[in-house]
């Protein structure tokens, strides 16, 4: 009996898992992201990633991870006193089993289309709501459409950019705007057009991704696309 319990309870940690995913996928995150990052929240293993500052950033999945993290710190409670309970015989597999079969019935319908689309429009409601724009993740507050890229370019040594006024850099048709230049630790913004590019400066623009890959980057360099 002791096994039954122990194995309907970790079913139940499954269901919380695989629930939790769906809804991290219908904030915008990815599933693999969003498996890794749940199993770290609910193991309260503290795994830093660059990935985790996607959670921190989005008030949806921060609620989320707090839920996680708490039934993750009962769930060991449990996992303890269930040993206690199988010397004293007195286990609620009854109990287990009615839990299970809820959690099932919520996967089951938050598995399906309708309901997904449902709830991804309720949560992206919930942030339009209750977010200022400083508040939201870089993806959200400034992305338009599928082609719009924030990212950074990097001045190297032989760059055809440097000592070009950053005016210059862009033309006045090209889908392009340079938020700002990082040289060493200092952020440029104040009379950013005036100001000359250096070696080693990093650009931080904002555009279409193709009209950067195309004015930015060599035909055997890459783009990393900076979504969050």
């Amino acid at each position: 009996m002791g096994m039954v319990f122990m194995m309907l309870y970790f079913l139940i940690v499954a269901f919380v898992i695989e629930i939790s995913v769906i809804l991290f996928n219908l904030t915008g995150l990815e599933e693999a992201v969003s498996r890794y990052q749940v199993i770290s929240m609910l193991t309260n293993t503290g795994f830093t990633t660059d990935e985790a500052q996607l959670i921190i950033d989005h008030p949806v999945r921060r609620r989320l991870s707090m839920f996680l993290i708490l039934f993750g710190a009962f769930s060991l409670a449990v996992v303890i006193s269930s040993i206690t309970n199988i010397l004293s015989n007195d286990l609620r597999l009854k109990e287990l089993m009615v839990i299970n079969i809820v959690l099932l019935v919520i996967l089951m319908i938050g598995k399906t289309p309708f309901i997904r689309e449902r709830l991804k429009k309720r949560l992206n409601r919930e942030m339009e709501k209750k977010l200022e724009i400083s508040e939201l993740p870089i993806k959200d507050a400034l992305y338009l459409d599928e082609n719009d890229l924030v990212t950074d370019i990097v001045i190297k040594e032989d760059s055809k950019f440097i000592d070009k006024k950053a005016a210059d850099l862009v033309e006045r048709d090209e889908d392009i705007s340079i938020l700002f230049i990082k040289r060493g630790k200092v952020n440029i913004r104040n009379r950013l057009d005036e100001e000359k590019i250096q070696e080693g400066d990093q650009l931080f623009i904002y555009g279409n991704q193709e009209a950067i890959e195309n004015k930015f980057l060599e035909k055997d360099e890459e783009l990393d696309k900076k979504s969050d």
